[in-house]
C-alpha cells in the first residue's frame, strides 16, 4: 500500500512511477497538488484514490482488477465513451467509479453494460450530454447514482427500474424533461431523490408515497403542477424522529480493506442541498437530514394537513408555487423542523398559534402571501425579522412595524373569551325576539 494523501505534495508524477505502481494493491494520493498527464497510464491497483489533485489529459486505462477508482476533482478531459468502451480481456471487477468534477464530455452511450459490477457511480459536475441511456438498467447492483450538474436531456429511462438496490438518485441540474415515472414508487430502497433544476412537468406521482425509506425528496425548480400528494405521511422514514444510531445511509457505505493492521477506508455519499436558504454539500450529517423541497414549481391547491404528520422532518420548502388556503393548524407538531419556507404563494388566514411550538426553527419565510391577523408571539418567532413576514398587507404585530388593533386577532384565551361573549349576546337577542313575538301573539 502507498498512502500519501493530504501531505502537501506539489509535483509532477514521473513516468517510472506508473510502472512501479502496477504491483501496488492500494494507492492513496488524494488531497494534494500532484500533477501529470494520465492519458497513457495503466491503473492495475485494486484501490486507486487520487481525487482533489491536478491531473490532466484523458482518463487512464483500467485493468479488470480495479475495484475502486476515484479521480474526482481534477482537470481530466476527453470523451467519456472512450473510457467506458475500453477493451478488457476479462470482466471488470470495478465497484466504485467517481469521475465527478472534471471536464469530461460526450454521451454515455451503450458501453455502460460492460461495468455491471458497479455499485456506486458518480459522474456529476462534468460536461456530459445526450440522453441517459437505457443501458443504465444493466447495472443491476447499483446503489448510488450521481449524474447531477451536466447537460443530460430526455426523460428518466424506464430501465432504471431494473436497479433494485438503488438507494440514491441525483439527477439535479440537467435538462431532463417529461413526467416523473410513477414506477419510481417500486424502488422501495430509495432514501434520496434529487431531481431539482430540470424541466420535469406533470403531477407528482402518488406512488412516491410508497417509498417508506425516503428521507430526502428534492423536486425543486421544475415545472411540476397539480396538488401536493396527501399521502406523504405514508413515508414512514420522515414520520419518525432521526437518531445518530439510525443511519439510513449505512447500506450505501463503501469500505475497502487497506491490507494492514485490520484498517479500512470508508466512502460516504454526499448531496448538494438547499437548506435554510443556503446551498451546501451534506456528507457526514446526511443520514440525519430529513427534507422535502417542492419549491419553484406550479403546484396548486392547499397544503395537505397530512404533511404535518412528518414529525421527523427538518426542512420543508414549498415556496414559489400557487398554493392557497390556510397553513395547517397542527404544523406545530413538526417539532424537529429547523427550516420552513412557504413564501411566494397565495396562503391566507392567520398564522397558526401552534407554530410557537417549533422551538428548533431557525429559518422561517412566510413572505408574500395573503396572511392576516396578529403574528403569534414567542421567543422563537421574535428572533426573526420583518422580511420574513413582508408582503402580507393584513398581517400585524412584531416584528412588523404595523401594530394590531383590537379587531385584529387577540391571541390565546382572548379569542376564546371573545367568542363566548359574542355567542352570549346572540343568544340573549334570540331569546328576546322569541319572547316578544310570543307575548304579541297572545295579545292578538
Amino acid at each position: 500500500m502507498l498512502a500519501l494523501h493530504d501531505v502537501g505534495i506539489v509535483r509532477t508524477v514521473p513516468k517510472w512511477f506508473w510502472v512501479w505502481a502496477l504491483n501496488i494493491q492500494t494507492i492513496y494520493l488524494s488531497y494534494n497538488q500532484i500533477s501529470g498527464n494520465l492519458s497513457q497510464v495503466l491503473i492495475n491497483s485494486t484501490n486507486f484514490l487520487a481525487d482533489s489533485n491536478r491531473f490532466v489529459g484523458q482518463l487512464p486505462h483500467l485493468s479488470p482488477n480495479v475495484v475502486l477508482f476515484n479521480i474526482a476533482n481534477n482537470s481530466l478531459s476527453g470523451q467519456i465513451s472512450s473510457f467506458l468502451c475500453q477493451k478488457m480481456n476479462e470482466r471488470s471487477k470495478l465497484r466504485l467509479l467517481d469521475l465527478s468534477n472534471n471536464a469530461l464530455s460526450g454521451e454515455l452511450g451503450h458501453c455502460l453494460m460492460r461495468w455491471q459490477s458497479l455499485t456506486h457511480l458518480n459522474l456529476g459536475s462534468d460536461n456530459l450530454s445526450g440522453e441517459i441511456p437505457e443501458s443504465i438498467g444493466s447495472l443491476f447492483s447499483l446503489k448510488a447514482l450521481h449524474l447531477h450538474n451536466n447537460s443530460f436531456s430526455g426523460g428518466i429511462p424506464l430501465s432504471l427500474n431494473n436497479c433494485t438496490f438503488l438507494g440514491l438518485i441525483d439527477f439535479a441540474e440537467n435538462k431532463l424533461t417529461g413526467n416523473i415515472p410513477s414506477r419510481i414508487g417500486e424502488r422501495t430502497n430509495l432514501m434520496a431523490i434529487r431531481l431539482s433544476s430540470n424541466e420535469f412537468f406533470g403531477d407528482i406521482p402518488q406512488q412516491i408515497c410508497r417509498l417508506s425509506s425516503l428521507i430526502i425528496l428534492d423536486l425543486a425548480n421544475n415545472r411540476l403542477s397539480g396538488s401536493i400528494p396527501r399521502c406523504l405521511n405514508n413515508i414512514s422514514a420522515m414520520a419518525t424522529i432521526p437518531s445518530a444510531i439510525d443511519d439510513k445511509f449505512s447500506t450505501l457505505k463503501f469500505s475497502i480493506y487497506l491490507g494492514y493492521q485490520g484498517s479500512y477506508l470508508g466512502h460516504r455519499e454526499d448531496l448538494i442541498l438547499v437548506v435554510k436558504g443556503r446551498k451546501s454539500t451534506h456528507t457526514n450529517i446526511l443520514p440525519l437530514v430529513r427534507i422535502v423541497d417542492l419549491s419553484c414549481n406550479n403546484l396548486s391547491g392547499g397544503i395537505p394537513i397530512e404533511i404535518s404528520s412528518l414529525f421527523g422532518l427538518r426542512s420543508l420548502n414549498l415556496s414559489r408555487n400557487h398554493l392557497m388556503g390556510r397553513i395547517p393548524e397542527n404544523i406545530g407538531g413538526m417539532k424537529y423542523l429547523e427550516s420552513l419556507d412557504l413564501s411566494d404563494n397565495h396562503l391566507s388566514g392567520e398564522i397558526p398559534q401552534s407554530i410557537t411550538n417549533l422551538t428548533f426553527l431557525s429559518y422561517l419565510d412566510l413572505s408574500y402571501n395573503n396572511l392576516s391577523g396578529r403574528i403569534p408571539s414567542s421567543t422563537q418567532l421574535e428572533s426573526f425579522n420583518a422580511f420574513d413576514f413582508i408582503g402580507n398587507p393584513e398581517l400585524c404585530g412584531a416584528p412588523l412595524l404595523k401594530n394590531c388593533t383590537e379587531n385584529e386577532g387577540p391571541r390565546g384565551d382572548e379569542n376564546v373569551e371573545g367568542s363566548e361573549r359574542s355567542w352570549f349576546y346572540i343568544g340573549a337577542a334570540t331569546g328576546f325576539i322569541v319572547g316578544f313575538w310570543g307575548v304579541s301573539g297572545a295579545l292578538l
